[in-house]
């Protein structure tokens, strides 16, 4: 069942509990990219895909869906600090309106304040360097907000 979610519970329906899941870091220039475990316990950071046009990105994006087995897409929703949606966040909205319209795959929205951040200090403590750093940040951040998908859909199984 394809379509775009902001509740975690129509999303978890659509998705089932044992395929991959993606995640998505949308950014003006690049778009991070984790894939989950078929048992959805764990997002490992893929690739980073360099924006382009639209169609483009799809492309790369309807190929993984299909080369990974891919049952539903979290994308990070970037939220102001008090919970408001700027530019950014208006830009992912239409961003995953034109993605649904064009793949068979529910996407859901997960809040992504700080997840660059987190990803960043991860990077950090493992003492990369800011040119490695850089290559990749963007699916790392992916990786967190899956993760917190991930993290969020076994407790919610677990009931």
């Amino acid at each position: 069942m394809s379509g775009v979610y902001d509740g975690i519970d129509g999303f978890a329906d659509a998705t089932g509990s044992v395929s991959s899941l993606m995640g998505l870091d949308f950014g003006t220039k690049t778009i991070g990219v984790a894939i989950s475990d078929r048992l959805q316990t764990v997002a490992t950071p893929r690739e980073t895909i360099k924006r382009r046009k639209f169609g483009l990105d799809a492309d790369v994006i309807e190929r993984l869906i299909v080369d990974n087995q891919i049952s539903g897409i979290v994308l990070g929703l970037p939220m102001n600090m008090d919970g408001s949606e700027g530019p950014r966040a208006q830009s992912t909205r239409a961003f995953a309106r034109n993605l649904s319209a064009r793949i068979s795959v529910p996407i859901f929205f997960w809040d992504e304040r700080l997840s660059t951040v987190a990803a960043e200090r991860a990077l950090l403590e493992a003492d990369m360097s800011r040119k490695k750093r850089a290559l990749v940040i963007d699916n790392v951040a992916a990786s967190y907000i899956l993760q917190g998908v991930l993290d969020r859909l076994s407790h919610i199984r677990r009931g």
